[in-house]
């Protein structure tokens, strides 16, 4: 087996790329929906977009596409988010459940409610009610929901104030945000 030890390997997720229409409006959003914060532009619009086949070899994107601006947002104590508005020739629209590739993001909340009140709010859309998280990670308002922000990526909702089953099968615990001091 490959080693476990701390210094080996991976600490854990730094951020998570969101190819988005509009930086701002996206931005915005986040603001509203999720508390999130501006950390900096990376690109700022109105700076000369990044582009040319060097950039389109390390990141394997469609000719003729260009990066406009790029922003990195703190979202409470986990990964930050960082944000990318390209130009291209043409854009798929976001990946949907059943598709290969990496398919939502989650956040933790401590109040589903009024997490999904105020994503409501901000123009997202709640699919459903919150659903009691399954089987092994099942507890007293242990729960989840999926949403979808304006330009159509999926975001889940998730609780798990009280412990969970798979925590008597393993020494292991998936990570939970810290509450934000």
């Amino acid at each position: 087996m490959p080693s476990t030890s701390p210094g080996a390997g991976v600490r854990g997720i730094d951020h998570v790329g969101v190819t988005v229409p509009d930086l701002e409006a996206a931005t915005a959003f986040f603001i509203e929906a999720l508390g999130a914060e501006v950390l900096y532009d990376s690109l700022a619009k109105g700076q000369p977009p990044q582009e040319g086949p060097d950039l389109q070899r390390r990141l394997r994107f469609l000719p003729g596409s260009s990066i406009r601006a790029m922003r990195l947002l703190r979202l409470g104590n986990g990964p930050s988010l960082e944000l990318f508005e390209y130009a291209a020739p043409e854009q798929r629209p976001p990946a949907r459940p059943n598709d290969l590739g990496i398919q939502h993001l989650a956040v933790y909340v401590d109040d589903m409610d009024a997490a999904l009140a105020r994503f409501q709010a901000a123009g997202g859309e709640v699919f459903s009610s919150p659903h009691e998280l399954p089987a092994l990670e099942k507890g007293p308002g242990n729960a989840f929901c999926y949403a979808r922000a304006p330009w159509g990526t999926i975001i889940e909702f998730i609780t798990y104030p009280s412990p969970q089953p798979y925590e008597q099968q393993t020494a292991l615990r998936r990570w939970k945000p810290p509450e934000r001091g």
